[in-house]
């Protein structure tokens, strides 16, 4: 299941990222957006998990959690809702 991301601190990393969802079970894939231009974060990014029950409760857990000086959010991602 894709995972959104939003609102991520310009300065966190990919493996910064996938650590956050560890806790709540494996993660197959993270990447962290970044401007063709600039090459920097956007400030957001996916995580895949395939586990639904892990999946939901990362969501919940992490959902509104403070990283860095920023109140991120988490969702399931469009392609993944449907």
């Amino acid at each position: 299941m894709n995972i959104a991301v939003l609102n991520l601190p310009r300065d966190i990393d990919e493996q910064q990222l996938e650590k956050l969802f560890t806790d709540f079970g494996k993660v197959e894939s993270c990447e962290i957006v970044l401007d063709k231009k600039t090459g920097k974060s956007k400030g957001f990014g996916f995580v895949v998990m395939n586990d639904e029950i892990e999946v939901r409760i990362a969501i919940l857990e992490l959902h509104g959690k403070v990283v860095g000086n920023q109140k991120i959010r988490v969702k399931l991602s469009e392609s993944s809702a449907t």
